[in-house]
């Protein structure tokens, strides 16, 4: 049976939940990705912060230097454990409407999945299905 850590993206890194924006884009740009897990001075994910989020403050006029990547975090965060089932992976980023979920084992931060991950494990019929489930508004 294939589990999450079987397909995700290990050494995810975290942005530090006092982080301004512009310091979480600038890390999105070094690490050429579009979300990075939001963690709290023990390490605990806290949340998520997108480029899209960051996007959206702008546009609504929000200067994101005066605004931490703690600020964008919602209740409480989506994650699936290292050991959970690649259906279940599925079924949670759907029922969230998720495009990325990130991996804990022990309450840590091991990895992140992204919808494209999952995809590539999918025949191709049933990975158009699994994207328009988590792409459903």
């Amino acid at each position: 049976m294939t589990v999450a850590q079987d397909i995700m993206t290990p050494g995810a890194e975290c942005v530090d939940a006092g982080s301004s924006l512009v310091d979480a884009a600038r890390r999105m740009r070094d690490l050429d990705v579009g979300a990075l897990p939001i963690c709290g001075e023990d390490r605990r994910l806290v949340g998520m912060v997108t480029d899209r989020d960051i996007a959206m403050c702008l546009a609504d006029g929000l200067d994101p230097r005066m605004l931490s990547a703690a600020d964008l975090a919602q209740g409480r965060p989506v994650v699936v454990d290292a050991n959970t089932p690649v259906d279940e992976v599925m079924a949670t980023m759907a029922e969230h409407q998720i495009r990325r979920v990130p991996v804990v084992q022990d309450h840590e931060l091991v990895g992140i999945i992204a919808q494209a991950d999952v995809a590539r494990q999918l025949e191709p019929p049933g990975s158009g299905d699994m994207v328009a489930e988590i792409s459903h508004q």
